[in-house]
């Protein structure tokens, strides 16, 4: 059975572990979220052309039309 840690020792235990985080500067931070939405837009670009394309492709197929 674990032991229970007090407040105190937990908070003390988290600090101590946060200061071994390699945080990243606030440059990196704006160039990774500057590239997390580029490619967010180009996933939605590329899947809006594919699903119009098989729109387009499932309506020939059926005759109803593209």
């Amino acid at each position: 059975m674990a032991t229970k840690t007090n407040p105190l020792q937990f908070l003390q235990q988290v600090r101590t572990e946060t200061a071994k985080v390699s945080w990243p500067s606030r440059r990196e931070t704006a160039i990774t979220t500057t590239m997390v939405f580029i490619m967010a837009f180009v996933a939605a670009v590329f899947f809006l052309v594919v699903d119009q394309l098989l729109h387009y492709g499932v309506g020939l197929l059926l005759g109803i039309g593209g």
